[in-house]
């Protein structure tokens, strides 16, 4: 791990505390701690730099409380992942900066000679500033590299290598060779499929729904442009999608000779990670700590240890500007979670306590009543009568009703307005904050604005609080 480690970041600047950290993997006192995402561009989404944040606090905690023993931050960047389309853009300033390819097969090898047209995007959208400047020149810098991987390690080592994030690619011939043994009683003896089917039984025979699937074969086999299912046809091992296939004793040699072109799925990965590396915990959002759970029979069946599942911290960034329409409209921070529609009738019930006339109804109908007892004493069917104009009246009060709703609407158009902007600043396409918008334009306004992150999620580790709300000057 050690020596893999070295020759992947050799070409790059590290700082004295990530080759600290990784020299350290040598002692059996040092563990790691990580977290695992797909190679974004620019990072993609907010909490692509919350995991990472939280692995690092997480470390340090440790640290802190266990003295004879070392704890690294591992950030596993999910090189091996053929799904282009979530990866290919990030959302700046609610515009989308994409990039388009044809290539196929691991985005970590994505060469990015296609990828001017999305910098380009991104220098008219940063600005002229100095810092706007500056920040572009160190971007396009790293994403001049030859291929994505090498590009996203670049970014996430500048981003957090002070604080001696170990920054490993997996998808290494080396490492693989250690996993030969679980790739066999995978693809041979199916036994992944066999231990977390039995989980997925029990998961949702008892009301809960699972995340993930396991397949016969949970095998990718890759090659150029290609990352495609390992399937069982008839007596040979077939290439989804291709021409290519292999006897039984073929694959086996294959998986020795080229353990490289072999690569492990969502459900294999986690075993991969933990028989490679000591590690102690992994750090998660809520669908990946669904998964995790998934597989602790796995796990036992295999004879891997299985880590503590730490739930990544979550947050909200709110400027000074949107805190101050929010003040004014009355509401609280945490209104921004109600909907529209909730937030207007809050708004509106402010100026009219009770729009829907609910006591008028109540009078009415009970007038109509005493009406319909005096008409039934003289003659029956002129209940049925009185019982009809009172649904009219009622009907008549109830566009009453609306018109006054209008009339306080367009009174206050102008407040209504201003929610509908707030709930999709901070919610942007019916999205959390956090799964949307890209780092880089806080990271533009405030240099400090990750370390400000940092410190904020440390200073709330002990509490109880779900969300936290990053309020910016």
């Amino acid at each position: 791990m050690v020596e893999e480690l070295l020759k992947q970041n050799s070409s790059i600047s590290i700082s004295e505390a990530t080759k600290k950290n990784i020299e350290s993997l040598r002692n059996n006192t040092t563990y790691t701690v990580t977290t695992g995402h797909q190679l974004c561009l620019f990072t993609g989404p907010l909490f692509f730099i919350y995991k990472i944040l939280t692995v690092i606090n997480f470390c340090e905690e440790l640290n802190k409380k266990h003295a004879d023993k070392n704890f690294v931050p591992v950030y596993w960047m999910a090189s091996e992942d053929h799904d282009f389309e979530e990866v290919n853009h990030a959302f700046l300033f609610g515009k989308k900066l994409a990039w388009q390819t044809e290539q196929k097969g691991k985005v970590g090898d994505f060469k990015i000679n296609e990828i001017a047209p999305a910098l380009e995007e991104l220098k008219t959208i940063l600005g002229t500033s100095d810092r706007a400047v500056e920040l572009y020149t160190k971007i396009e810098s790293f994403y001049k590299s030859s291929n994505l991987a090498t590009a996203t390690r670049l970014l996430v080592n500048d981003l957090f290598g002070a604080h001696g994030l170990v920054i490993l690619d997996a998808d290494n011939k080396e490492l693989k060779k250690q996993f030969i043994t679980e790739f066999k009683k995978d693809i041979f003896e199916n036994k992944a499929i066999k231990t977390v089917s039995e989980t997925n039984n029990y998961l949702t025979e008892n009301g809960y729904s699972v995340q993930v699937n396991p397949r016969e074969i949970n095998v990718f086999y890759t090659d150029n442009n290609l990352r495609e299912r390992i399937e069982l046809r008839g007596d040979n091992y077939c290439i989804n999608n291709t021409s290519i296939e292999f006897s039984k004793a073929e694959l086996e040699q294959k998986l020795e000779s080229e353990t490289e072109r072999f690569s492990p799925n969502v459900i294999l990965r986690p075993m991969y990670q933990q028989k490679i590396m000591p590690n102690i915990a992994y750090v998660g959002g809520p669908g990946e700590i669904v998964y995790w759970l998934q597989y602790k029979k796995m796990f036992e069946a295999f004879a891997l240890p299985y880590p503590l599942l730490q739930p990544r911290n979550f947050a909200m960034v709110i400027d000074k500007g949107s805190q101050g329409k929010l003040q004014k409209l009355n509401f609280e921070l945490l209104d921004l979670f109600e909907s529209i529609e909730a937030l207007t009738k809050k708004l509106i019930s402010s100026e009219a306590e009770e729009i829907e006339l609910s006591a008028e109804k109540n009078e009415l109908s009970n007038l109509f009543e005493k009406i319909k007892l005096t008409a039934g004493q003289i003659d029956k069917t002129l209940e049925g009568t009185v019982a009809a104009e009172l649904q009219k009246t009622l009907k008549g009060i109830e566009m009453i009703e609306q018109k006054i709703i209008r009339s306080i609407k367009a009174k206050n158009e102008t407040a209504i307005n201003q929610i509908k902007t707030l709930k999709n600043k901070f919610f942007p396409e019916n999205n959390i904050q956090e799964r949307h918008d890209n780092f880089l334009p806080f990271y533009l306004n405030n240099k400090d604005f990750i370390e400000e992150v940092k410190k904020a999620f440390a200073a709330n580790e002990a509490s109880n609080l779900s969300y936290l709300m990053l309020l910016e000057e």
